[in-house]
């Protein structure tokens, strides 16, 4: 049990750690140069983020499970080149070297019951929830002052309620390892749902942050976008078959789409697409279909391992 609540906190914080940093460039990027003290504030938090991730990296190797590390959810092929990238476009300093340190993780090397590990894991948890706490607040506000015409910024409202919205299943994921003496990774699987209405939205904002030039892109974002909506509906519907017929067909278009956001990456790294999408928010993205199609295919397995008992 001590294993498994280090072993699934620290991916958690692997995972959205960085997710959370990348949330606070992209809000950062998007005020106005007039705006110096929302830019302090995103700022802040994107470092606080970036020195969590660190911390999380620096003993996390041999401790997390291989699946992780081999889902690309942490790190793509394209991370490093569109920090980078984005460093250059927007001023930002990113610290790539934990991105590397990140990629050479190994996995499941340590089996020993390290109480100080075990210290040390349940004070990054404890730290985690503060900043989350902060941030969150902080997400609330930038929203509410732009519904009520007092702020401008480059990110749709839509986006800032969906890094809300991702923000608070982080904290909830902390909270329920804290406080679950019985941790698994089926708490993990019952976010489909929350899932399919995050990629719908990434197809929503990809559509509409694509020049108009490029219509077939638009078309097939949208085309996305509408597929997850599909599934939304779908999940409306309560019973075992449809819903094991849901993780297959989920899992299904997340891989297409898992495709499509690779193609699109390298598209906007090698400036073959036109756009203003951050080079950053591209891999992003990525990450987090890479992230779901983890989870449904534990979900998956689990469920087969359960039918056959």
């Amino acid at each position: 049990m001590i294993q498994n609540y280090i072993a699934l906190s620290l991916e958690t914080h692997l995972f959205f750690s960085r997710i959370m940093k990348e949330h606070s460039l992209f809000l950062e990027a998007g005020f106005p140069c007039k705006d110096n003290g929302w830019i302090n504030q995103a700022d802040y938090f994107r470092q606080q983020f970036e020195e969590l991730l660190s911390e999380v990296v620096k003993i996390s190797s041999g401790r997390v499970n291989c699946a992780i590390l081999n889902s690309s959810e942490l790190v793509t092929e394209f991370t490093i080149c569109a920090e980078k990238q984005t460093e250059v476009l927007g001023g930002v300093p990113i610290n790539t070297d934990i991105t590397r340190m990140e990629h050479n993780l190994q996995c499941n090397t340590r089996t020993e019951n390290d109480r100080k590990i075990l210290n040390l894991v349940h004070q990054i948890n404890n730290r985690a929830i503060q900043l989350l706490n902060g941030l969150i607040c902080f997400k609330e506000s930038i929203l509410q002052e732009v519904f009520e015409g007092r702020l401008f910024t480059f990110n749709y409202p839509l986006l800032i309620q969906h890094i809300i919205r991702e923000a608070k299943l982080y904290r909830e994921t902390i909270i329920n390892l804290m406080s679950n003496n019985h941790v698994s990774y089926k708490m993990l699987w019952g976010t489909e749902e929350f899932w399919n209405q995050i990629m719908m939205e990434h197809a929503l904002f990809i559509r509409g942050l694509l020049d108009p030039s490029e219509e077939e892109l638009v078309k097939t974002a949208n085309e996305f976008a509408m597929d997850y909506k599909k599934l939304l509906e779908m999940a409306k519907v309560q019973n075992d078959k449809v819903s094991r017929e849901l993780t297959g067909k989920s899992l299904t278009e997340t891989l297409k789409y898992r495709d499509f956001k690779s193609a699109g990456a390298k598209g906007i790294l090698n400036c073959d697409i036109a756009s203003i999408i951050i080079p950053l928010l591209a891999d992003h993205v990525l990450r987090e279909a890479n992230h779901y199609i983890r989870i449904l295919q534990c979900a998956q397995v689990g469920r087969g391992q359960n039918e056959s008992l």
